[in-house]
């Protein structure tokens, strides 16, 4: 019996040893049959390492490779396909991306000297054609991983953007592009595919074709200027509204009069600019009409590559935050269906880019201050007044749990309480003066940021609203809480504000969860074309242009399964 089972054993391995070699052996002949002599020659540059091709450096290396070993390193290009890559990288400008970031020179030169020896009737070497393979491939896999994701990772550059979380196999995707034929279309389906991006493209057109006829005159530095002024400052206004738009030139006018067309010309850059539309010319309106065209170039660039740290598909419904607006719209099917003011983070506690879901509420929210808080803002004013917490509802507490006990205020000696040594943790409870207001709700995040209701209206009428600690404040809280319940039959307008009346803390989940976008938008153009301008409220346009324009590196990561769009 034992002979019988070792003998069956080695039957078995035997037929899987021959089982094994023979496929080997196919897979072996496969590889070999399609390998060309150009094949030859990427399998060696690839395996070689320190990739170059036409004197650029390869940045997608990896992507690169788990393309060409799929493919058993046959080459993937014709002059055919090569020309339609061009077109497509000769207008990445068009999408406020540098075209030279992916080659276009060296294949430029390239196809043309192997267009050159063709026609001479020359042979082209498979080495020469293995490194014109290579730098296309990598130009698009390059350009698709930015079309894609961006040109710049958001958190290496700032901790409070972050970016998207997709997966992409570009190496697919470049494989469907090459079997259709079809180069130039099939990265134009990778960049983001909404209205308000296509729209921002439309005006960097615009604002670029501006900079080319020498942009606009500079207002000089002055009193005010004001309906009814005359003079040589009142026609270089005229000017600089007439080539921006705000001015309409159908009507004849005294150049050097500021008349009434003139003065709502001016309103209207105003309000494009987040100003006061006072109609007159102060120190904020001038130093707005005197930055560059180059500036707002730039500045709709930067844009642009935001946009690209957005998801594909934002969802039929959706919340979008725009930080240096300081306003929230509620997106149903293209439309929007809500809008309200809201106050955002500080300079020092800025509010944070990013994308979530939300998903619960809080009604009648408790309010756990928090630590830095407690110890810089509260204690000097709990050491002025012993009755400060209580006449704000405030409770405190030994400990951070459940189970912390609590402690009455009176038998605290204060004057031995520090900001290194604050045991206590307090809670305001729910009510009129409670800093949630009424409605906290909820979208998951690493920053701990949320939305909620406040008891401070007055703020909502300041032009600047950055006084939060992070969170968002929002105008309308109720409204913003019945469009998220719709869909429950157990909650209308009545039965919400019964609830609220209660003062009892209460946790709503919602019936649909809805994507949430926390965005940084310094430019974009409204549905009617219209182009808006607002300050860098954070002072984060710059480090995000300096990274723009760096240099690529050979640490570039892009689109395969296994790995980051920005390498980490």
């Amino acid at each position: 019996m034992n002979v019988k089972r070792v003998l069956l054993c080695w039957s078995v391995t035997l037929a899987f040893i021959v089982l094994f070699t023979a496929c080997t052996k196919r897979v072996d002949q496969n590889f070999t049959a399609q390998k060309t002599p150009v094949g030859e020659q990427i399998c060696n540059r690839i395996k070689a390492g320190n990739l170059r091709a036409g004197g650029d450096s390869i940045y997608a290396r990896a992507a690169l490779t788990h393309f060409y070993e799929r493919r058993f390193y046959r080459e993937a290009w014709t002059i055919q396909r090569a020309d339609d890559l061009l077109t497509a990288l000769r207008r990445a400008d068009l999408e406020g991306l540098q075209p030279n970031d992916y080659h276009l020179a060296a294949i430029e030169n390239l196809l043309a000297s192997v267009r050159s020896d063709i026609q001479k009737g020359l042979g082209v070497s498979p080495d020469r054609l293995a490194e014109f393979d290579i730098l296309l491939t990598d130009a698009f896999l390059v350009y698709g991983s930015h079309l894609l994701f961006g040109r710049v990772n958001p958190e290496t550059i700032q901790l409070k953007w972050v970016p998207k979380q997709q997966s992409v196999d570009l190496a697919t995707v470049l494989e469907s592009a090459l079997a259709s034929d079809n180069i130039s279309d099939s990265l134009i389906k990778l960049a983001p595919d909404q209205p308000g991006f296509r729209r921002l493209c439309k005006a960097l057109a615009h604002y670029r074709e501006l900079a080319l006829r020498g942009g606009w005159p500079t207002i000089p530095d002055g009193m005010k200027m004001k309906r009814g002024d005359h003079g040589s400052s009142v026609t270089a206004l005229r000017e600089r509204l007439i080539i921006d738009g705000d001015l309409d030139t159908t009507k004849k006018a005294d150049a050097e009069l500021f008349d009434e067309a003139l003065e709502q010309a001016l309103k209207r850059f105003q309000r494009r600019h987040g100003l006061s539309s006072s109609g007159t010319i102060d120190a904020a309106t001038r130093d707005e009409l005197n930055v560059s065209v180059e500036r707002r170039v730039e500045q709709l660039e930067l844009n642009l590559e935001r946009w690209r740290w957005l998801p594909q598909d934002l969802g039929r419904r959706y919340i979008l935050v725009n930080i240096p607006l300081f306003q929230l719209k509620v997106m149903e099917d293209g439309a929007q269906v809500l809008t309200m003011r809201i106050v955002v983070g500080t300079i020092e506690d800025t509010t944070p880019v990013l994308n979530s879901t939300m998903e619960y509420m809080f009604v009648n929210p408790y309010w756990n201050v928090p630590h830095d808080m407690v110890v810089h803002e509260m204690l000097p004013r709990i050491k002025r007044d012993s009755s400060y917490l209580t006449q704000r509802n405030i409770r405190m507490f030994k400990g951070s749990g459940p189970e912390a006990p609590e402690v009455d205020p009176k038998t605290v000696d204060w004057s031995s309480i520090s900001t290194d040594d604050f045991p206590y943790r307090l809670r305001q409870d729910p009510g009129p003066s409670n800093g949630m207001g009424r409605v906290k709700l909820i979208f998951p995040n690493k920053f701990d940021v949320y939305l909620h209701d406040t008891p401070g209206r007055h703020l909502f009428e300041k032009p600047q609203r950055t006084f939060s600690h992070g969170c968002i404040r929002i105008e309308q809280p109720i409204d913003l809480a019945l469009y998220l319940l719709k869909g429950d039959p157990r909650w209308n307008r009545e039965a919400f504000l019964r609830k609220l009346g209660k003062k009892v803390p209460t946790t709503v989940v919602l019936p649909e969860r809805i994507p949430i976008y926390l965005v940084y938008w310094t430019a974009w153009a409204d549905e009617d074309g219209t182009i808006q301008f607002r300050p860098d409220t954070y002072n984060w346009d710059m480090p995000l242009l300096l990274a723009m324009r760096a240099p690529l590196t050979n640490k570039e990561v892009v689109g395969t399964k296994n790995s980051s769009p920005h390498g980490g």
